[in-house]
């Protein structure tokens, strides 16, 4: 069974104002002095975030459970320093982010400029385990046409500086600003991968292999296929669905690929719309199917989801668990869905922040 491991990226907040404070090195202060080996907690671009990576999981609640802890664990970090960590793609209220002081970071934002500083976001990124390059190429390749889908499912940012934005994903609309992001085309091979790879950081566009922002890559330092087209998930349960979807994704896409089947070639054009609509629209209207890229309600979309990883997901005994998650996350909304209901009920957007303190550490 393959194992998967998942990375988050939470928000540091006033528990009062829900206003970002950018506390992140004085929190992994903290982590290091409590365990000066742990591992868990890593920097970020900004001072306003924390991410957390969660060891490799083969089953799905061990999976959960870890990422129940590190959420409660950074919120108790965060606490002894007078702020709360919130699981929100973008931030509500306006901010001016803090770049961390760090040579890399420091390049970034000299090279890229107003597109730094406007890059306060937090994704959800998902390692599933692939036994080789040529495998996880023949799995970047043949997964493409499903990613908007999870972009949907995990549509957590619709409120950003202050303003509705119209979208249930905003933050996968800021992240395509870097030069690097986005879908890609068919690799067809680890050696066309790694050479497209090579002479992209030649061009001195970007810094290096870490900065090539596929929507899905093969990792630099594990044997995995990252898929980072995720917001992060408001609820712990919605990050484990989205880490099961795209663990199915990933073996029915290397059983095609072990068959010898084509993937589909929808070119990068078609691919950016397909993700536009996903950000846009979330689960509440249509989306386009990952087949005919042809537009369709939300919920038809899902069940060919499920339907194309239905063998995978009886195979890993997951197929239960993931057919009432998303009936539940279509009866009761995204985490998109979520702050709206609260804006609307309490007209503040300090309280949607703080409403979501609240529902991240459940």
């Amino acid at each position: 069974m393959r194992t998967v491991g998942v990375e988050e990226e939470l928000l540091l907040v006033d528990p009062e104002t829900g206003e970002p404070r950018a506390l992140a090195a004085a929190v992994l202060a903290r982590a290091a002095l409590a365990d000066p080996g742990q591992d868990v907690f890593e920097k970020e671009l900004y001072g306003q975030m924390l991410e957390f990576a969660t060891h490799p999981q083969s089953d799905m609640a061990e999976l959960g459970e870890e990422i129940v802890r590190c959420r409660k664990e950074a919120g108790r970090l965060a606490g002894e320093l007078g702020c709360a960590v919130v699981a929100l793609a973008s931030s509500p209220l306006p901010v001016s982010p803090s770049i961390t002081v760090n040579r890399r970071y420091q390049w970034l934002a000299g090279q890229y400029g107003i597109a730094t500083r406007d890059q306060l976001v937090c994704g959800c990124h998902v390692h599933v385990a692939v036994e080789s390059d040529e495998e996880g190429v023949g799995v970047l390749d043949r997964v493409r046409p499903w990613l908007p889908v999870l972009v949907a499912v995990s549509a957590n940012s619709p409120l950003w500086q202050g303003n509705d934005t119209g979208y249930a994903s905003y933050r996968s609309r800021v992240w395509s600003r870097w030069p690097s992001a986005g879908p890609a085309e068919l690799f067809r091979s680890a050696e066309r991968y790694h050479r497209l790879v090579a002479d992209m950081v030649a061009t001195g566009v970007i810094l290096d292999e870490g900065m090539v922002y596929f929507d899905a890559r093969l990792a630099r330092r594990y044997p995995t296929v990252e898929i980072r087209v995720a917001d992060v998930c408001l609820r712990a349960g919605t990050a484990v669905l989205v880490a099961t979807l795209a663990r199915a994704l990933v073996e029915t896409a290397a059983r095609e690929w072990r068959a010898g089947r084509e993937p589909v070639d929808h070119g990068v054009a078609l691919q950016r719309l397909a993700a536009w609509r996903a950000a846009r629209s979330g689960l509440g209207g249509e989306l386009l199917d990952p087949g005919t890229l042809r537009p369709r309600p939300a919920p038809a979309v899902l069940d060919a989801l499920l339907a194309h990883t239905r063998d995978a997901l009886v195979g890993t005994g997951d197929l239960a668990a993931v057919e009432e998650g998303v009936r539940r996350l279509l009866r009761c909304g995204s985490g998109a869905d979520e702050q709206r209901e609260l804006l609307a009920g309490t007209g503040s957007l300090r309280d949607v922040v703080t409403g979501c303190v609240r529902r991240t550490q459940e």
